[in-house]
């Protein structure tokens, strides 16, 4: 049973001005009834042909009281056997992607039918390749803004890593109270990107159970300094271009020194401008399905969404939009904390990624200095290796699947459901 304990994490966010925040329908929260944690049990889905075959509840969770702040959640029970099988607590990315991504395009029970948009309501279909078979999971559009989470008071859209996190921590504690019967399930933390600065952050509070993120930003400038060595390995980038920062950057490309540093990174920058930066040899990913379903009246009474919190459904807010602090500078110390702790890890990175390059993983997995257990070596699916892996003391797994985008389940999601439940389940990759 996961034991839920605040710890004061330091680091300071700077109020902004209310000013500066967007105008919201404050009015409607006016109308709407005091902070509720009823639950909708969802049993059909517009576009989905038939009832659900799989139980989903979608609700909010009040984490602020003082701006009116609720979290919105889906929760997709385990399709094998729900009292038995772990509850994930899944994040998407941005910061500020809305859950509904990890839901329909990459680890949940349904996709969009690949289709022009002609008007008529997105289709959804079945994903083989859920994450659901092996596991509940708990999907929360975090931070404040997200999604179809919202605050009455502009105010209460001002957050940051920190102050984000412990609204998930009181969102957790408030929704095992109302569903107690998940307490004795083994408990993970999970998700993609952005996650990897979130999840371990938030997990940090949390006394057992492990966690698992994919292509994870740290914050650290390892991240930014792996994209041009990975460049070059990939041939976006010339021999002369990259002994050229090789020489004037000194190792440093996140933050140039002198003007032959910063011209250098700048050509490189435009160079990398030219590919699709989440997954270099694949055709740019279509999300844009998801805005006509999710703003659709019909999807919105079945979801349970409260009328006037949310006028428009964005997937991923625009950095800038709403106000963000990044004030976790790496997150790299809560993973050796957490790892150090007994905590299970999976990391994975799609090795088609500039945004995350698994090569700086790898680089701030080794600053680590865990032991090796199982050395590097090829991971199979279907007879064929699917990428590689290495596991250290200390519980902690990395693995590369081969072809993988920035979010390796939208196009290894084969792969990715492979890797996933073969950890879930203790096995080795």
């Amino acid at each position: 049973m996961p034991v839920l304990k605040p710890r004061v994490v330091h680091g300071g966010r700077r109020r902004r001005p209310s000013h500066l925040l967007p105008r919201l329908v404050v009015a409607a929260c006016l109308l709407l009834a005091p902070p509720s944690r009823a639950a909708t049990v969802v049993t059909r889905l517009p576009g989905f042909d038939g009832a659900l075959p799989f139980r989903l509840e979608t609700g909010y969770v009040g984490v602020d009281d003082a701006t009116g702040a609720e979290l919105f959640y889906y929760l997709v029970e385990s399709e094998r056997s729900p009292r038995a099988d772990p509850l994930v607590l899944w994040h998407s990315g941005g910061p500020r992607c809305s859950a509904l991504s990890a839901l329909a395009f990459q680890i949940g029970p349904v996709m969009f039918a690949e289709r022009r948009y002609d008007g008529a309501l997105p289709r959804l279909v079945r994903n083989p390749y859920s994450l659901t078979q092996v596991a509940s999971i708990l999907f929360v559009d975090s931070p404040v803004g997200t999604g179809f989470s919202y605050a009455c008071d502009p105010r209460g859209y001002d957050v940051g890593d920190i102050s984000a996190s412990l609204q998930m921590l009181t969102f957790l504690r408030k929704w095992f109270d109302d569903h107690p019967w998940y307490l004795s399930n083994p408990f993970y933390l999970g998700g993609d990107s952005y996650s990897g600065k979130m999840t371990p952050l938030i997990a940090q509070h949390v006394s057992e159970g492990g966690y698992i993120v994919g292509n994870p930003a740290t914050g650290d400038k390892i991240d930014e300094n792996s994209k041009i060595p990975y460049s070059h390995s990939f041939g976006i980038i010339s021999d002369q271009l990259y002994e050229a920062a090789v020489i004037n950057c000194d190792g440093d490309y996140a933050n140039p020194t002198n003007k032959l540093c910063s011209d250098v990174v700048q050509t490189i920058h435009d160079l990398k401008s030219e590919v699709d930066n989440s997954g270099i040899l694949d055709p740019e990913y279509s999300y844009y399905l998801s805005y006509f379903w999710a703003n659709d009246n019909a999807t919105r009474a079945a979801l349970g969404i409260k009328e006037g919190t949310v006028t428009e459904w964005i997937r991923c807010k625009v950095s800038g939009e709403l106000p963000y602090t990044s004030d976790l500078p790496s997150s790299i110390e809560c993973h050796l904390n957490l790892t150090t702790r007994g905590y299970r890890a999976l990391v994975y990175s799609g090795d088609h990624d500039l945004i995350v390059p698994f090569s700086g993983t790898q680089a701030w997995i080794r600053s680590l200095n865990f032991s090796i257990v199982d050395d590097w070596r090829a991971w199979h699916l279907d007879g064929q290796a699917a990428g590689f892996t290495i596991t250290y003391a200390n519980n902690l797994t990395f693995a590369t699947v081969k072809g993988g985008r920035h979010v390796v389940s939208e196009n290894r999601p084969k792969e990715c459901f492979a890797i996933v439940k073969r950890w879930l389940n203790n096995e080795p990759l």
